[in-house]
């Protein structure tokens, strides 16, 4: 099968690409707006992408209407996140928080979420997540640039909050512990305890020829 992009609505590429590009990281992402109101909203455009700066990014679209998501509008007034990791006890709140709110309304006070106060930024973290990162919004790029329908955040940790009961000890975590899940297309989502190890195969060594001389 192939499947000519070029040719496809928005939809059904988003469609394909969900399906297929899988499991995807979940950004569970906490903001507060500039009137005080804390927003709460998952995202999975997520990933890693550097170190140093140790930096996260993630993929935020428009409302269908074009409108902009509070989460975006949040950042551009206070340039301050926390990024959760969600694991799969957490599975069902995070998904209530996905539902499209009006502007203003806090899915910590409507889904009930417990919070607890971050160290590092204003915005609140969701109390008893596995791992959470308070962040300091280091840029956003709106993709395409001529006809934005993303912005592109980066997010600079400050500092991450590690439940101590995911450790195996103080330089490890363990992952069967975290429980994380993951997204796949259309409502389906999986957990990652199903987990293999690879050892990465070592660099062959370098081989110098020696230059000839005239």
């Amino acid at each position: 099968m192939q499947l000519d992009f070029a040719a496809l609505p928005a939809r059904e590429a988003y469609r394909w690409l969900t399906a297929t590009v899988t499991p995807r990281p979940i950004a569970w992402v906490s903001t507060r707006s500039a009137d005080g109101i804390d927003n709460l909203a998952p995202f999975s455009f997520f990933q890693v992408v550097c170190d140093a700066p140790p930096t996260l990014m993630l993929s935020i679209g428009l409302r269908p209407d074009g409108v902009e998501k509070d989460t975006l509008r949040n950042l551009r007034e206070r340039g301050e996140l926390v990024i959760h990791l969600v694991s799969a006890a957490q599975a069902e709140t995070m998904n209530a928080t996905a539902a499209a709110f009006p502007h203003g309304v806090s899915e910590f006070e409507r889904c009930g979420v417990t919070s607890a106060a971050s160290q590092r930024i204003a915005p609140l973290r969701v109390a008893g997540s596995a791992v959470a990162f308070e962040c300091r919004l280091a840029a956003i790029q709106a993709y395409p640039a001529d006809t934005p329908s993303h912005h592109l955040v980066f997010a600079e940790v400050l500092l991450a909050h590690i439940d101590d009961a995911a450790m195996t000890d103080a330089r490890h975590v363990d992952p069967a512990k975290l429980d994380l899940i993951g997204r796949l297309g259309g409502a389906a989502y999986v957990r990652t305890r199903d987990i293999f190890q690879l050892e990465r195969p070592a660099s062959p060594p370098v081989r110098i020829t020696p230059r000839s001389r005239a």
